[in-house]
């Protein structure tokens, strides 16, 4: 099925956002990138550029959930391999240009609404994981904390392997977290 004009302006935005980050995520480049005509900024992102990026960035929290939705009743060791997964798999199709679209919103837009919106992007992927590691077995104290890990570390592996141009440290911490799974699920 053939997306809608609003539809590749907000998939061009994430994917600008998770290469560029917030400066480079332009009306311009989205238009680019998403084969748009002009007049469709103030048509779809009546509110401006803002408008856009929290519909960038809530496209982007809710591609989480299919990627999650099959770790269901899995160990903790296999929710860390399949989380994992997702970000090798993100950095190798990018050649390493891409990281989190709601990481570069954190770091770079100065807006409040922005933040409080990338805050609930990342308490809504910290609340999922932890209901799996919990379904998996962890106390709910390890299991929310854990998840919480699991993202700042995941997050971290991928600006670091994005600067290496390597998957080295994505899979060094990968390796440390299926560790450290591990030692919750024994």
């Amino acid at each position: 099925m053939a997306k809608s004009v609003r539809e590749r302006m907000v998939a061009s935005a994430m994917l600008l956002l998770a290469e560029r980050g917030y400066q480079g995520a332009s009306f311009t480049e989205v238009l680019t990138a998403a084969r748009a005509p002009r007049g469709s900024i103030y048509h779809y992102f009546p509110d401006g550029k803002d408008q856009l990026i929290a519909a960038a960035i809530d496209y982007a929290g809710s591609r989480a959930a299919p990627i999650l939705d099959p770790l269901t009743g899995r160990g903790a060791v296999e929710i860390v391999d399949g989380f994992m997964a997702m970000w090798r798999s993100i950095l190798e199709r990018s050649g390493f240009q891409a990281g989190c679209s709601v990481l570069a919103v954190t770091v770079s837009a100065g807006s409040p609404e922005l933040l409080e919106r990338a805050r609930n992007i990342f308490r809504s992927w910290q609340g999922r994981l932890a209901g799996l590691f919990r379904a998996a077995g962890l106390a709910e104290d390890d299991a929310a904390g854990f998840a919480t890990l699991l993202i700042a570390a995941s997050e971290g592996a991928v600006v670091l392997a994005r600067a290496e141009q390597h998957l080295a440290p994505l899979d060094a911490v990968h390796r440390q977290l299926r560790a450290l799974a591990a030692s919750y699920a024994g």
